[in-house]
């Protein structure tokens, strides 16, 4: 997640509070979306943005995750995401964590620390 991008989530959680707060992503792999997600949970682990040391804490999903895909229109869906949703690799975590597990989001939710 570049520099802006976490100014500018930042400034949006100060303006409008946490609550009412979600984070959507669409990253084509495991690895980025694990990234993305701590940095919007837990702060920028590279310490090196706006969000180095600042736990947001906001809830956070993959375009993929099905609480997310329920939620839009399936036409919609298959045109915006279908090619990522054929493409996304759902390869075993590191931790032992299965592909059952759904994407990385939901392991971070999980508190599970693995991509």
């Amino acid at each position: 997640m570049d520099l802006e991008s976490q100014a500018e989530i930042k400034r949006v959680v100060e303006r409008l509070g946490p609550e009412d707060l979600v984070v959507v992503l669409g990253a084509p792999d495991a690895e980025s979306a694990e990234v993305f997600a701590r940095t919007v949970t837990q702060g920028d682990p590279s310490y090196a943005g706006p969000l180095a040391g600042v736990p947001l804490g906001l809830p956070v999903y993959h375009i993929l995750e099905e609480e997310i895909k329920g939620q839009v229109d399936p036409s919609v869906y298959g045109h915006q995401v279908g090619i990522m949703a054929m493409a996304f690799s759902r390869r075993p975590r590191s931790c032992g964590a299965s592909s059952r597990c759904g994407p990385t989001p939901a392991l971070v939710r999980r508190g599970c620390r693995c991509a």
